[in-house]
């Protein structure tokens, strides 16, 4: 098996080594070569905060360091090439064929938090789901719950939750963690001032690198809820044998870490789910949690700002919300203790998702 940062090599050489010849060769004065998205084609461990062992490159942009490493490509920019495109092109298609022989990286320390592998768009005040099966939420009226793309009747009968039906000003708090950034600590210290009791959702890595913070949430009462082992696109999972043993694996080691059983709540990774995978939840005891309100919180490198927060945070605020945020998150870290503050000057108070679920 080659190695991921390998196959990634001969793919940006053979296709930008291709891509400069062909420019040379067919003279597009002018005119400028869109080489392929590289990023696109790395194994995919979903879209959030990762921390990427390859080098950014976007499309039409080839960073130049990486290009004069490769004695090919130095021959090209310096003129000195064959004037014979099938050299070039042989290349091409005998890197594209190594690259493809690669299966995709699917190690356990890589599969961190990731909430869509498609996430959601908001368009205007609308949040979209980008695909079949995932979550969506579209926002009619500030202060008001959002629509969501499985009615709350539908998602009941498998034991399935997003938001409460109720005028009570009553917040639940949910953080999702793939993996420790430092910021966990303070967000279980606000937690703490404001006597409210929120779920961590967790992955397999969080459990194994970060197990006392993991035992300080429980000792704190906090529920700790299953996220799956490797975060993958549960809805794609072949059998109900690999379904439940991404939430069994979880369990085992929940309880090897804490000493205690796991409680059976559950969060759809990148909010992807299928009906099957509902009633397969359910049928393990497991109740299945979305979200009424959200934020784009997760781009390790895009935080948002303070600014950026409050004003989605507290605008579309609303009785009964299930909030998500990403303990991964630098902004939230910071902002929590004040945004607790700012909701209960709004007249809110917060709950535990066991009160959401005994009253419905």
């Amino acid at each position: 098996m080659i190695h991921p940062s390998f196959r990634y090599i001969l793919i940006n050489i053979s296709e930008m080594d291709f891509c400069i010849s062909m420019k040379k060769l067919l003279k597009f004065k002018g005119k400028r070569l869109r080489t392929p998205d590289i990023r696109s084609r790395l194994p995919h461990v979903g879209n959030h905060p990762l921390k990427s062992h390859f080098p950014k490159i976007t499309a039409g942009k080839i960073p130049r360091n990486l290009l004069t490493k490769n004695v090919l490509t130095r021959k090209v920019l310096t003129g000195k090439v064959l004037p014979t495109a099938a050299i070039f092109a042989l290349s091409f298609f005998i890197g594209r064929a190594a690259a493809q022989t690669v299966e995709p990286h699917r190690s356990a320390n890589l599969a961190v938090e990731s909430h869509r592998s498609s996430p959601a768009k908001e368009v205007g005040d609308v949040i979209t789901a980008s695909a079949d099966g995932n979550w969506g939420l579209s926002f009619q009226t500030e202060g008001q719950a959002p629509i969501g793309n499985a009615t709350a009747d539908y998602l009941k009968q498998y034991n399935a939750y997003y938001v409460q039906n109720t005028q009570d000003k009553v917040i639940y708090l949910t953080f999702d963690a793939g993996f420790e950034n430092g910021n966990t600590a303070a967000i279980l210290d606000a937690l703490k001032k404001h006597n409210a009791q929120a779920t961590f959702f967790l992955v397999g890595n969080y459990l194994q690198t970060s197990p006392d913070l993991v035992k300080r949430m429980v000792a704190e009462g906090h529920n700790v809820g299953n996220h799956t082992f490797h975060h993958p696109d549960m809805s794609k999972l072949s059998t109900k044998d690999l379904f439940e043993k991404e939430l069994t694996d979880l369990e085992t080691l929940y309880e090897q870490t804490t000493g205690q059983p796991m409680k059976k709540y559950y969060r759809p990774p990148q909010g992807k789910y299928s009906e099957s995978n509902l009633k397969m939840a359910s049928d393990m005891g497991y109740k299945t949690f979305f979200w009424s309100l959200a934020y784009v919180d997760w781009y390790e490198d895009k935080q948002p700002t303070k600014e950026e927060a409050f004003k989605k945070l507290l605008g579309r605020i609303h009785p009964g919300a299930v909030v998500l945020l990403h303990s991964t998150s630098k902004t939230n870290g910071q902002i929590l203790d004040e945004l607790l503050t700012k909701w209960e000057e709004m007249g809110y108070h917060f709950g535990s998702l066991d009160d959401l679920v005994a009253g419905q």
